[in-house]
């Protein structure tokens, strides 16, 4: 099976069941909104969709493997939690490169320059990113979306700190990627509006 799936995941945390024997599945072309309270898993299940965490029952599979033990997963795949993970010492150009350089992406800083020019960073791209606004940090986090090429993103609550127009810019972003045949699973305290595009909604509720 093409993308990605789960299959029976039980999540628990404190004694307590976050979820139990959730499946689901996540296609090229689609994208996912998931949707619950606090404390109701969503970060909890994002980290075992990227295989960060460990699901107590249940197994995640990517195109047909298993993700612990597929040799391609993580080179498929950007996750983004729902802090920035910058380094507030550094520029948006010297976080991006370290970045990079993690995921093992090859990338010029021309490449990272011209990407932050089209997300709104004209100017402050060398400068130390704690002098930047709530907003302007999570766009320059979110700038890796476009410089790694990856099939699957995996998104925790990233319109944090956004304005309408970085909803909008984001959202855009979201549609093109599942046009072109990219998968999509995020999380938000809003709902999508239509230009994020056609969406499936996973629920998840607070279980006592």
């Amino acid at each position: 099976m093409s993308g990605l799936r789960a299959s029976g995941l039980t999540c628990i945390k404190r004694d307590r069941v976050l979820f139990e024997a959730l499946s689901f599945s996540l296609k090229p072309g689609e994208l996912l909104y998931l949707r619950g309270p606090n404390g109701a898993g969503k970060t909890s299940l994002l980290r075992i969709v990227t295989g960060l965490s460990s699901a107590d029952e249940g197994e995640i599979y990517y195109q047909g493997t298993p993700i612990r033990t597929s040799n391609t997963y993580a080179k498929s795949l950007i996750y983004l939690g729902h802090k920035t993970a910058l380094n507030s010492a550094l520029s948006a150009i010297e976080n991006l490169h370290y970045w990079a350089a993690q995921h093992q992406v090859a990338v010029a800083t021309s490449d990272i320059y011209h990407v932050l020019e089209i997300n709104g960073l004209v100017g402050l791209e060398d400068i130390p990113v704690r002098f930047l606004s709530a907003g302007q940090q999570r766009r320059v986090a979110l700038s890796r979306l476009w410089l790694k090429k990856a099939p699957v993103w995996i998104l925790d609550e990233p319109f944090t700190a956004l304005d309408i127009d970085g909803v909008a810019w984001l959202e855009r972003k979201f549609s093109a990627h599942v046009k072109e045949g990219g998968m999509l699973m995020t999380t938000s305290h809003q709902p999508l509006s239509a230009l994020a595009g056609d969406h499936t909604t996973l629920d998840l509720e607070y279980r006592f």
